[in-house]
């Protein structure tokens, strides 16, 4: 692929995403005013931090690992716990990492 396509398409991405985003701010107002749409919209951020998250829990070295052998499944229930009980962000970030490190310096 030569750098001026790579440049393009960059930049058409960058566009569409822009664009995307203008769209909700120039015409967001002409949405209707719908309660269940406001508690259907709630449940997005979850779901895409979810679709982020989960590909790097569960897939390592390109191949899918969901046994009890995978560090970053544990280190991730550790996140959880902590998020459940704390509600704290900086805790459940601070947590997973340090449970992740230990668990990747364990021996098995």
């Amino acid at each position: 692929m030569s750098t001026t396509v790579l440049l393009l398409t960059m930049a058409a991405c960058g566009l569409v995403t822009f664009l995307i985003r203008l769209s909700f701010i120039a015409f967001g107002h002409h949405l209707p005013d719908d309660p269940r749409i406001e508690a259907f919209l709630r449940y997005v951020p979850p779901a895409i931090l979810g679709a982020l998250i989960a590909p790097e829990i569960f897939m390592v070295g390109g191949n899918m690992n969901a046994s009890l052998d995978n560090p970053r499944l544990w280190a991730a229930l550790v996140a959880l716990l902590v998020a459940r009980l704390t509600s704290s962000v900086l805790a459940t970030i601070s947590a997973g990492m340090a449970a992740l490190w230990v668990l990747q310096g364990w021996p098995y």
